[in-house]
């Protein structure tokens, strides 16, 4: 007979091959196991990365701004007028349509009742460089902007109290830190869908 040289947990099995259960499973279902799991890993991470394409081609334009509306909105659910009337769309059908594609894609479901509500969220196009705060959508570099500058007003007030002179390099390069993540907020906050 054949003497298993498989390790379980660090150590030789030291039966029989024949005998060996583990060795039998390994051998038999393991191998392809594991290529059956990389490759569905594999094909769950494309689906994933094309959904996500699929997504962002579809989300252009008034479609982004349903979606923004329906992120934003104050109440789980939506009717066709009220997206119409918010957004100053020319007629119900427009936003139906729009609210339709969303539909399809799988991000929004549709009640008995004909009320839209967010079934997914998901960051995709300009939503990338937007956190939710609540019912808000702000820029993410509003955090780091805020803390930049909290943290500058504070060693200012710091050296301005026990009669310190403030580093030069500290304020040069807090200063043009602070410019340039206000200036990256406002700068996102303009290029918001509405």
């Amino acid at each position: 007979m054949i003497s298993c040289y498989r390790t379980v947990r660090g150590s030789d099995c030291g039966v029989q091959f024949s005998q060996c259960f583990l060795c039998f499973f390994c051998t038999a279902f393991l191998s392809d196991f594991n290529i059956r799991a990389d490759n569905l890993f594999l094909a769950s991470l494309m689906s994933d990365v094309s959904g996500l394409a699929l997504i962002e081609s579809k989300m252009r334009g008034k479609t982004l701004l349903v979606y923004w509306y329906l992120l934003g909105s104050s109440s789980p659910r939506v009717g066709v007028r009220e997206v119409q009337r918010s957004l100053g769309f020319s007629s119900p059908s427009v936003a139906a349509h729009h609210l339709n594609k969303l539909l399809d894609l799988g991000l929004v479901d549709k009640s008995t009742s004909g009320e839209y509500f967010l079934v997914e969220e998901v960051d995709v196009g300009i939503l990338r460089f937007f956190t939710r705060l609540g019912r808000f959508l702000v820029p993410r570099y509003l955090f780091y902007s805020v803390l930049l500058t909290t943290m500058l007003i504070i060693y200012l007030t710091f050296c301005g109290w026990y009669g310190y002179i403030p580093n030069l390099f500290a304020l040069i390069f807090g200063s043009i830190a602070c410019g340039i993540l206000w200036l990256e907020t406002m700068k996102l906050w303009r290029q918001r869908p509405f």
